[in-house]
């Protein structure tokens, strides 16, 4: 997948993050909306969106969101989460097409962006 296959949505509330994903995708040309809140990722899913990064570990109604997402026509889910929280966040992980750590997700962001969640 390329960016040119539309948008990506960020589902983040760590400031960090957010700011580490937007900058990272406005150097790499990739069109990318953060939402915060269910109401904001229903509206930033009802254009074509091509991946959605979500952070497994935030404070979110998790099955929510996947709903959201589903409903929206299931663009592949990019879930992201640590080392400490992988066990808690498991039930999550069934539900991405793949799943990362933060470090990973830093590290490969760029590659991320622009491929999507294809290992």
């Amino acid at each position: 997948m390329t960016s040119a296959g539309g948008r990506v949505v960020a589902v983040v509330r760590d400031l960090f993050f957010v700011a580490r994903i937007r900058e990272t995708a406005r150097l790499c040309g990739v069109p990318l909306d953060v939402a915060r809140t269910p109401a904001e990722l229903e509206t930033a899913l009802a254009a074509p969106v091509r991946l959605v990064i979500l952070d497994l570990t935030g404070p979110f109604d998790h099955a929510g969101l996947f709903a959201t997402v589903a409903a929206a026509g299931a663009p592949p889910v990019l879930g992201f989460t640590t080392h400490a929280l992988a066990r808690q966040t498991q039930p999550w992980h069934g539900r991405c097409a793949r799943v990362v750590t933060k470090e990973t997700l830093t590290q490969d962001l760029p590659a991320l962006l622009r491929e999507g969640a294809v290992a």
